[in-house]
């Protein structure tokens, strides 16, 4: 059982990663705080899916040689799509942080605070 946790330490890093940007999303009361957590949550889920994607032994799924007699293994073959898909996640990660750090801005100006609950208080 040991063996099982210590040769998967990479998921769990993953998890303890997902806790704390989830902790810091839910219990923190500073909005920036709260946007961090949302980065380090995001992340977690990212390095997540590329580590799954990936398989010992595996190769780069390029066919070196031409369209012969060689039969193509597709189980040897690292799956290119969880790569294409987090890059497509890093860019919609990089566009929610600029929103989000811009509607902060905006709240600062209007406020003059990023503490959630003087925000709640200020607008009743």
């Amino acid at each position: 059982m040991f063996d099982l946790i210590i040769s998967k330490y990479n998921y769990w890093i993953y998890i303890i990663l997902m806790m704390i940007g989830f902790y810091a999303m839910i219990g923190k009361k500073n909005l920036v705080k709260k946007i961090i957590g949302m980065n380090i949550f995001q992340t977690a889920i990212i390095l997540f899916f590329i580590s799954t994607a990936s398989k010992k032994g595996g190769t780069l799924p390029i066919i070196m040689h031409g369209h012969g007699a060689h039969a193509v293994k597709a189980a040897s073959y690292i799956n290119p799509l969880p790569h294409v898909l987090m890059l497509t996640a890093i860019v919609v990660m990089v566009s929610t942080l600029g929103v989000a750090l811009a509607i902060v801005i905006q709240i600062y100006r209007r406020y003059n605070t990023l503490e959630e609950n003087e925000i709640l208080r200020l607008n009743k």
